[in-house]
């Protein structure tokens, strides 16, 4: 069992201190903001994570998981120190990394002995390497401290699951130390697998870079293959199952939608640009990527202004999904925004309904309306749109939306919706490069 200190208590840090300590190691949650370590004490969970509030309150009885505003004491009482600040995109497309640092001032002010300093936030790469020449202005490398880079790969809607399985755990470190403390700390995972992978901190960081702007680059070459197959007549839904099935494909986000969103993609491709354009190494297929995006937000409301009779000017609109994926009420970069704003800007009316991110949409828009029940926000509506794939739009009753609708118009950007049904039902119907029946 270690002694772990996290800074931050957003998405990354709580699900990796909760994950810690059902490891069975001590770990201090701590956070500059009073308030949600208030909530936090108080068993509020301020995101919404499958099974992330049950192994709170487990690890808490278990006297395994502590919250705290008290920095300072929480890293002097700590063997091992992770920094799980954000990083938000800077106006450049340069990732900010103003908390990071701040962090380092307040770990230098209470270096009381030796730490491993684990960075979890996704940074450039090259921070590992400022963040040890800042700590070394004081301390002796290896001796007060070790630097470790261990970015994390967590999905929202299953992070507490890629925690404790996870496909892989990157160790970035040259101090065999500082690397047995780690394998120390992720013992568990031993039990059916060794996924620990040993890399230089430089490697590490570019690891967690590489992989989310490869799997954006997935979601946007498919993205364009279905829209090219609306042109030509063919299936995208047949051309992913086989393409999926080429071991060296992989059948992983080959999922046409209407464009990916999160605080992750968009945030870590321009990051990597911006570092590839600082280094003059040009990365055509990243800038390819963004603007390919960017386009398919745009064409989602295109299609929908084609799709209704007369277009969306003084159309009420159901918008559901407001969240950029199912399982999280997180609204960053959602597509959803995009859309709301290209319907607002042509004069047409909003209706919006999520499960769960509604509060979240809210504090961008104040001027739609929303609901907390799927029908109600059908009703009397000229079109719906179905923006995040939620299973429990997957068995909408069809029979009792067409008459409740004012109109017949249904925008399925997910493609969840059985076709068969809407053909017969006799709705107006379009979606994402599949075949109309």
């Amino acid at each position: 069992m270690k002694n772990i200190a996290i800074i931050g208590t957003g998405y990354v840090g709580l699900v990796t201190g909760v994950g810690l300590s059902e490891f069975g190691n001590k770990v201090i949650c701590t956070d500059i903001n009073q308030s949600k370590i208030n909530n936090l004490n108080s068993g509020k969970v301020p995101i919404y994570e499958p099974g992330l509030e049950e192994l709170i309150k487990k690890n808490i009885n278990s006297e395994r998981l502590f919250f705290s505003s008290d920095i300072a004491s929480s890293l002097k009482k700590s063997e091992v120190i992770i920094i799980a600040v954000g990083t938000p995109q800077s106006k450049g497309g340069a990732a900010d990394l103003r908390y990071v640092f701040d962090v380092v001032d307040r770990i230098l002010e209470n270096l009381n002995s030796y730490k491993v300093i684990v960075t979890k936030s996704t940074v450039p790469i090259g921070t590992g390497n400022k963040v040890i020449t800042q700590l070394q202005r004081k301390y002796e490398e290896n001796i007060d401290f070790d630097y470790v880079s261990n970015p994390e790969f967590l999905r929202e809607g299953s992070a507490v699951k890629d925690f404790l399985w996870p496909d892989r755990v990157i160790i970035g470190t040259k101090g065999e130390k500082a690397l047995q403390i780690m394998c120390d700390i992720y013992r568990p995972l031993y039990i059916n697998k060794n996924p620990i992978q040993h890399t230089s901190v430089e490697t590490s960081e570019m690891i967690k870079y590489a992989s989310n702007s490869f799997l954006a680059l997935k979601i946007s070459y498919i993205n364009e293959i279905a829209n090219l197959c609306e042109t030509v007549e063919a299936d995208v839904h047949d051309v992913a199952i086989a393409m999926g099935k080429d071991g060296r494909i992989s059948d992983k986000f080959l999922h046409p939608g209407p464009g990916f969103g999160g605080s992750c993609f968009p945030k870590d491709l321009e990051a990597l640009l911006s570092l590839s354009q600082e280094h003059n190494v040009t990365m055509e297929t990243l800038q390819a990527a963004i603007k390919a995006n960017k386009n398919q937000k745009e064409r989602i409301g295109e299609k929908l202004d084609r799709l209704i009779s007369g277009g969306i000017r003084g159309k009420k609109i159901a918008i559901l999904g407001l969240a950029f994926k199912a399982n999280t009420d997180d609204v960053r970069e959602s597509s959803s925004i995009d859309l709301i704003k290209f319907i607002l800007n042509q004069g047409g009316f909003v209706n919006a309904y999520d499960p769960i991110a509604n509060k979240n949409m809210a504090k961008i828009f104040n001027n739609i309306h929303y609901y907390d029940n799927v029908y109600d926000a059908i009703n009397e509506v000229d079109a719906l749109v179905i923006m995040t794939e939620w299973n429990e739009f997957r068995s909408l009753d069809l029979n009792r939306i067409k008459k409740s609708m004012r109109n017949n118009y249904v925008l399925d950007t997910r493609n969840i919706v059985n076709m068969k049904d809407l053909s017969a039902l006799e709705f107006v119907y379009d979606n994402i490069g599949r075949l109309k029946i």
